[in-house]
């Protein structure tokens, strides 16, 4: 049984909550739950409740520097997935992630741009339903 802060793990409970919900981001701490669940419990207590929560920054500028991070690392892609539903939970317009990664061209290079794009093209483009096209 992983042992549990008190305080920061169930800050970091309500936190995942208010930006994943049931998204990607919820799916990958229940899969580590089965796998490791200290390690569920670290990323909610260390992770979560604690660096997420910390003032300074808004939930939205944290979402935005783990996109690029993510973008940057290259091979995040679940990661980057869970961040960018994350920041669109919580106000950030799909443009704003847009600049985000293409801020990184010259940095993580074309290549991690082009990927994180790709992957996250549902994201971040309209469903047929929402199109004023159709």
């Amino acid at each position: 049984m992983p042992q549990q802060a008190g305080n920061t793990y169930s800050q970091g409970l309500a936190l995942i909550a208010q930006l994943h919900g049931n998204h990607a981001g919820q799916a990958m701490i229940d899969e580590m739950k089965v796998v490791c669940p200290d390690f569920a419990t670290m990323t909610i207590d260390w992770a979560f409740g604690g660096v997420m929560a910390r003032p300074g920054l808004d939930l939205i500028s944290r979402q935005l520097v783990l996109i690029a991070s993510c973008v940057t690392l290259g091979h995040a892609m679940p990661q980057l997935r869970a961040h960018a539903e994350a920041a669109l939970q919580i106000g950030a317009s799909k443009e704003q992630i847009i600049e985000t990664i293409l801020q990184l061209t010259f940095y993580a290079g074309g290549p991690a741009v082009r990927n994180a794009l790709v992957e996250l093209k549902d994201v971040l483009t309209p469903s047929p339903a929402t199109s004023t096209n159709q």
